[in-house]
């Protein structure tokens, strides 16, 4: 993109940071995306959100937004609704589906009455323990319903270990839930613009794909081409799209998966505003699609125009 057609946008505002748990990645991901918009010629400039995001919006020259924000308080509607009271134009999905989205829960009955396969889950309290395993087994995965990068997540394979994975997720959120484990390959799709990226397959030898394996680890493998045939790859593109516009999700975006043994596809969660680091996946899909990091940043932008 020209340095020319660069200031259509404007000043634009790199909302980065935060104060969820996710904060460390975010700032990353908000850095790595201002450096971009800057490599583009873009006027660009970073807030660190915390308590004065208000005040610095009203008093900054604004002309849109890049929300780089990870989890709640930036990507669960809260964000959105004060930039579309303030008139601000921002990337990403709307207030309704980001909040949606940003709940794990109501995700997965979405998913259901839409007849999108979905892992069976129950909700969890201290006082259904024993119910839920009676219910779907032992071998869940536990999480809290409002939390991303798989923080306060668990792996399970006994009822006695299940207290404790509670305790940990209920340390973040006051709903938890359990979902039964699938156990086969792991998959995720980038949306963008209402397109499904290529698949990519993750594999680590943690038990599961955590945030350890997300951001910090250099043993984990991602695999694209995934490893899919065409059909069955276009079969789980479609089920991206498709478990995306079920909430409502908009712009760009990013869908999770487990494969059985039999490749049948389960749809885990939808993240609306994924991590753009070193590590992150859209930025990989984007470039196997052949959109270099600069170029995705900038599609992003474009959909506050």
């Amino acid at each position: 993109m020209s340095k020319l057609s660069s200031q259509q946008f404007g000043r634009v505002a790199v909302l980065y940071g935060g104060q969820s748990a996710e904060r460390a990645v975010s700032l990353n991901s908000g850095k790595a995306v201002y450096d971009a918009l800057l490599r583009q010629g873009v006027d660009a400039f970073l807030i660190d959100v915390d308590d004065t995001i208000v005040e610095r919006l009203l008093n900054e020259t604004i002309d849109r937004v890049f929300i780089a924000l990870h989890g709640p308080g930036g990507e669960d509607g809260r964000m959105q609704a004060l930039l579309e009271f303030l008139g601000l134009p921002y990337t990403g999905s709307g207030v309704q589906a980001s909040a949606l989205a940003m709940d794990k829960w109501r995700t997965k009955q979405i998913f259901t009455a839409s007849n999108i396969a979905t892992p069976d889950y129950r909700a969890l309290s201290e006082a259904n323990l024993d119910e839920v395993v009676a219910e779907i087994g032992a071998d869940l995965m536990v999480k809290p319903s409002h939390e991303g990068s798989s923080i306060g997540m668990s792996k399970v394979s006994s009822r006695a270990e299940l207290d404790g994975a509670y305790q940990a997720a209920a340390q973040f959120d006051s709903s938890v839930f359990a979902e039964q484990v699938i156990v086969g390959a792991e998959y995720t799709v980038a949306v963008l613009n209402g397109e499904a990226l290529p698949a990519i397959r993750l594999e680590t030898d943690h038990q599961f794909y955590d945030y350890d394996a997300k951001y910090i680890a250099n043993d984990t493998r991602y695999l694209c081409p995934c490893g899919l045939s065409d059909e069955d790859e276009a079969r789980l593109k479609k089920l991206s799209v498709d478990a995306f516009e079920s909430l409502g999700c908009s712009g760009w975006g990013r869908v999770d998966f487990m494969a059985d043994k039999d490749g049948q596809f389960y749809t885990l969660e939808v993240n609306t505003v994924p991590g753009m680091t070193d590590h992150s996946l859209v930025p990989m899909a984007a470039k196997a699609h052949g959109l270099s990091f600069d170029d995705l940043v900038m599609t992003i932008l474009m959909q506050t125009l």
